[in-house]
């Protein structure tokens, strides 16, 4: 597959999502889809109300791990990873492992972190080192599956508990990049975590995020070679319009952040998820409401790498809310306010080829 013909596919995108919707499949209807991940033969698709789907990229045929199955105890899940062997879900209640092998579920809790210590948040697996990072409402976790051991992690900054509030995670090479509710830790992790030099952390008050708002809350990370792109969360009040601003940054690692928002053609400043297709960046976005308080979705724009173009997604199909991508090679993955939905991109290339 050629990235020239991915590149005019993606210009087109609008028109041909509208004159080719054979390519696009609509599937759980009416299903809250938080995150998606895969294990390289299947999808897993965490959700908010109806556990956790299993789909088979090769039958196309869905499992249901939910109580309404007696597989599951709970059915709303905030996070999802997987390897070969384990399907890891996180939850308010835990994390919730699958052991393929023996096809069975079981919970792990933790005790460090008070009330909210089991509002497991992000998930991220390491398969260079073997290693589940559990970003939890207080605390980072390690659990290196050789040793089967679990070690809890306080990356407090200034004795600020937001800077030990687990948002989202990214393993980029060896380090670990930790997205928090007041701003991004980068963790090289063949330090120990309090060793010198182990550990950077990037706040709005340290220059960095251009130093917009009062805090940088993260809520996604995207690899891109030499950058890291940040979604932040958007929050502001009429009492507070600077708390949480939003926006997506560039970063390219050192000292450049280079910021788009509302002014650059974002639809809205609030970020729910991140994916990169051959030249362009996908990003879900939404807004926070001053006055009432409420989340509005917002959509989809594109944003080419080469050139910084931001390119609006307008498709009346598509729900508001898209909550999570996931890009397989061949299909790129939307989980929405409204089920599942599956864009084929190789059967539309091919029509260019």
């Amino acid at each position: 597959m050629k990235i020239s013909c991915l590149v005019y596919f993606l210009l087109l995108f609008p028109f041909l999502l509208n004159a080719q919707q054979d390519d696009v499949e609509f599937l759980l209807k009416d299903i809250v889809i938080t995150k998606i991940t895969s294990d390289g033969e299947n999808l897993w698709i965490a959700t908010n109300g109806n556990g956790i789907f299993e789909y088979n990229l090769s039958t196309k045929k869905f499992t249901e791990h939910s109580s309404r199955t007696e597989n599951l105890q709970i059915d709303f899940f905030h996070s999802i990873a997987a390897n070969k062997d384990f399907v890891w879900a996180g939850s308010t209640d835990g994390l919730f492992i699958y052991d393929k092998k023996n096809k069975n579920w079981s919970r792990r809790k933790f005790s460090l972190g008070g009330i909210y210590a089991n509002w497991i948040r992000a998930l991220t697996y390491d398969d260079k080192n073997n290693v589940l990072w559990i970003g939890r409402f207080q605390y980072l976790t390690k659990y290196d599956l050789s040793s089967r051991k679990y070690t809890d992690i306080d990356l407090t900054i200034r004795n600020s508990t937001r800077t030990n509030n687990i948002k989202s995670l990214l393993i980029d090479e060896n380090y670990l990049w930790i997205g928090t509710e007041a701003g991004l830790h980068r963790y090289d992790t063949f330090k120990k975590i309090n060793e010198p030099g182990a550990r950077i952390f990037f706040d709005t008050k340290n220059n960095s995020f251009n130093s917009d708002g009062e805090l940088a809350s993260i809520s996604s990370l995207l690899n891109d070679r030499e950058f890291i792109w940040v979604g932040l969360d958007e929050f502001v009040t009429e009492e507070r319009p600077e708390f949480n601003v939003g926006g997506l940054f560039r970063f390219d690692k050192k000292s450049d952040w280079l910021l788009f928002d509302g002014t650059k053609g974002l639809t809205g400043n609030g970020v729910f998820s991140l994916e990169r297709t051959g030249n362009y960046i996908w990003a879900s976005l939404y807004q926070f409401g001053k006055s009432t308080k409420e989340i509005f979705g917002r959509g989809i724009v594109l944003i080419n790498r080469i050139n910084n173009q931001v390119i609006p997604i307008r498709d009346e199909n598509i729900p508001r809310l898209v909550y999570s991508f996931f890009f397989d090679g061949t299909n790129l993955w939307l989980g929405t306010e409204k089920g599942l939905i599956k864009i084929n991109f190789f059967n539309k290339l091919a029509m260019w080829k």
